[in-house]
Order: structure tokens, then C-alpha cells, then sequence
């Protein structure tokens, strides 16, 4: 679990961060998670954004993917969000993590 000071940090380093993913029409399926959990392995801090056609909001699809990948959600902010999920080893996040 991030505190507010580790989240604000975050936040800030996600602000420049392009959406990796777009949800939409389509289901929150198995390909997907998978897509989403390999990409947060890789980078650890992504931006998905959701379609306006999609079935979900912008804070369920961010609920269903952090409780399937056991990551966290950072931030929600209109049709996009924020996920983290720290690599085991030592990464670029975590001197932001450690203040």
C-alpha cells in the first residue's frame, strides 16, 4: 500500500507518461490482464486509458486490473489511470518511494 507523500510522487512521475493501453468495447479479458501485467513488469508504471464506448468507467477498469495484478492504482483522472507495481529489485521508483 503507497502513502500520499510515495502516491504524489508517483503522480508526478506519471505525468508525462503516454497511455500504454486503451480499453474498450471488449471485455476485461485474460489477454489483456496478461498484456497490462507484462507491460507493469517491464516499466512498473503505466497510464491506460478507457474508450468512451467502453462498458467500464475509468475507476472500475483501474479497480478490476490493480486487484488482478496485485498492483496499485495511483490516480484516476477522467477516462485515463495511473497503475504501480514495484519490481522486486531496485528500480528508478524506488528513491521516489523511499522519501
Amino acid at each position: 500500500m503507497l502513502n500520499s507523500k510515495q502516491r504524489a510522487a508517483l503522480r508526478g512521475a506519471a505525468n508525462t507518461l503516454d497511455p500504454v493501453f486503451q480499453i474498450g468495447k471488449g471485455e476485461i479479458d485474460e489477454t489483456l490482464i496478461q498484456g497490462v501485467g507484462d507491460c507493469l513488469a517491464a516499466r512498473e508504471l503505466i497510464k491506460v486509458k478507457v474508450l468512451e464506448n467502453s462498458e467500464y468507467s475509468a475507476r472500475e477498469a483501474a479497480n478490476i486490473l490493480a486487484e488482478a495484478l496485485s498492483a496499485d492504482c495511483v490516480q484516476v483522472i477522467g477516462r485515463k489511470f495511473v497503475l504501480f507495481k514495484q519490481k522486486p529489485k531496485e528500480s528508478a521508483y524506488t528513491a521516489l518511494l523511499a522519501k
